[in-house]
């Protein structure tokens, strides 16, 4: 049977624009896994791999033209969007090298033998070593940051780890010319170009997930998709670390008092972080907890203000379209619910976005409004306005754990209310904010970008220098003679690593 066709379509129009490659059957998944572990040992010097990060982002750079022209075809991003997701794209790229090069990530740590220990101790020495090959997973609302030349794919390299990517099939062309950028990359700094391996195809992503030579995986995307991913990860023979994000809500509380300070500018930054992208940011805040009465009346007048003037845009393709229509319109049938602007279909390609309204205790106990506690992807969120501090419990001990969880209070004077309604929010995400929007995720050491399942499968970020430690695993040499050691650690620190000695840094 022939080998199905990978087709580049236009959202804008639905209609397909070329056919780009094949989807992969198994036994090219196989070949492009063992391509990939084959090299893996080239991979070992930390110099060479930190000039490939670089080498990687410059030649990404150079070819910006090409790769944004290419992206905004599949995608419908614009030009404006897909610069910066290009910059930021070569920023991690560049970051990761620096990583590689500072060595902390190696995480080196020494004890020396010590007979007055009880029991005691033996010479121990303790660094972290590559996983092996890396699956990753491209995101469909990222074609560049979290994609092909993404964050998951630089952090493994960072780490030594080579990587086979299953293209997203909303944009192949773009990861075709991405993939051809690391390669030619890879080859400039000396590596073989099998160090990254790019396959298509829905089928060739359950293969890769299962073959024996695959030691870890990374995916942004649905609950759904991710979850089938982790499952089949889990019920390997040899289970692997699956580093999903699947869905995050994102919740946002803003306090009587915050609300009745600044609630115009509540509104108003909150129209611009959930149509941001038209909606399809993993961090768009989809429930909002807004006080009932005046203060809250003119959060919302400004929030409907500032949607109703949002022009409609273009969704990723046109199964987001659907999916996006069904869940507004299923949300707003609800009883109670309300939707002073309401999200919908524009023409035959394009959404306008929206917001809906309900009384906050609808949502306090298990009913029909609990699809309301879902994420919604696209430009929509909910507004829940409550009037006690007992319905924002009521909420939030209902919600499953998230990417982000922000609060906003009062700036100019104390806020009773804020440190109860922090300690509430900081269980269920990986990062809260105040007085911010989540919107836009800094590529940054603190960074962490993950959360409470269904947020994340692990505990791990997928943003920042520490996403280099999904790929990585400790290893222990005991009483082992000096020139046998690795250099990492060797006594005389030959390569001038960062490590602790005896339990001091050194």
């Amino acid at each position: 049977m022939a080998a199905a066709p990978v087709l580049s379509v236009d959202p804008r129009t639905g209609n397909p624009r070329e056919q780009v490659a094949v989807e992969a059957s198994s036994e090219e998944v196989d070949r492009a896994v063992r391509a990939a572990h084959a090299v893996r040992g080239t991979l070992a010097d930390r110099a060479v791999r930190a000039a490939f990060l670089r080498t990687a982002a410059d030649l990404l750079t150079e070819a910006g033209e090409h790769v944004i022209e290419a992206a905004d075809a599949e995608t419908a991003l614009g030009p404006a969007r897909l610069t910066g997701e290009l910059a930021r794209t070569a920023a991690q790229l560049r970051a990761f090298a620096e990583v590689v090069e500072e060595g902390a990530f190696l995480d080196i740590r020494i004890d020396h033998e010590d007979a007055t220990r009880t029991p005691p101790w033996p010479d121990l020495r303790r660094y972290k070593v590559p996983l092996g090959v890396v699956a990753v997973y491209a995101a469909s609302n990222f074609p560049l940051a979290f994609s092909v030349p993404g964050g998951d794919t630089a952090s493994a390299l960072a780490a030594g780890c080579p990587v086979v990517v299953k293209a997203h099939p909303d944009h192949p062309a773009t990861a075709e010319l991405c993939a051809s950028v690391l390669r030619r990359a890879a080859a400039r700094a000396g590596l073989p170009e099998d160090v990254l391996v790019l396959v298509h195809g829905f089928d060739a992503g359950l293969e890769l997930i299962r073959h024996p030579l695959v030691t870890a995986a990374g995916f942004t995307g649905s609950v759904r998709g991710g979850r089938a991913l982790y499952d089949a990860a889990a019920a390997r023979p040899v289970p692997i670390p699956f580093h999903g994000e699947l869905g995050s809500l994102n919740p946002v509380v803003v306090t009587e008092a915050a609300a009745a300070e600044r609630g115009e500018r509540i509104g108003a930054g909150l129209a611009g972080s959930m149509t941001l992208g038209l909606g399809q940011f993993c961090t768009k805040p989809g429930l909002v907890l807004a006080p009932a009465g005046e203060s809250g009346d003119r959060l919302l007048k400004a929030l409907t203000d500032a949607v109703g003037d949002t022009e409609a845009g273009v969704l990723l393709d046109h199964r987001m379209r659907d999916a996006f229509l069904s869940g507004v319109g299923e949300r707003a049938g609800l009883p109670g619910v309300e939707a002073p602007v309401t999200p919908g279909a524009r023409g035959d390609h394009t959404v306008a976005p929206g917001f809906l309204t309900v009384p906050a205790h609808l949502l306090a106990a298990d009913g029909p409004h609990d699809t309301l506690l879902e994420e919604c992807f696209g430009p929509v969120t909910v507004v829940a306005r409550y009037t006690s501090d007992d319905e924002i419990d009521a909420v939030l001990s209902r919600l499953p754990g998230n990417l982000t969880a922000t609060l906003h209070t009062a700036t100019d004077g104390p806020d009773a209310d804020a440190p109860a309604l922090l300690a509430a929010l900081t269980p269920l995400a990986g990062r809260v904010l105040v007085n911010g929007w989540p919107t836009g995720v800094a590529v940054a050491p603190a960074q962490h970008h993950g959360g409470p399942y269904p947020a994340t499968t692990s505990t791990s970020t997928s943003v920042g220098a520490t996403a280099i430690e999904r790929w990585l695993r400790p290893l222990t040499y005991q009483s082992t003679p000096d020139a046998l050691l690795p250099p990492e650690l060797r006594e005389s620190n030959p390569l001038n690593l960062p490590r602790s000695v005896d339990g001091r840094r050194a």
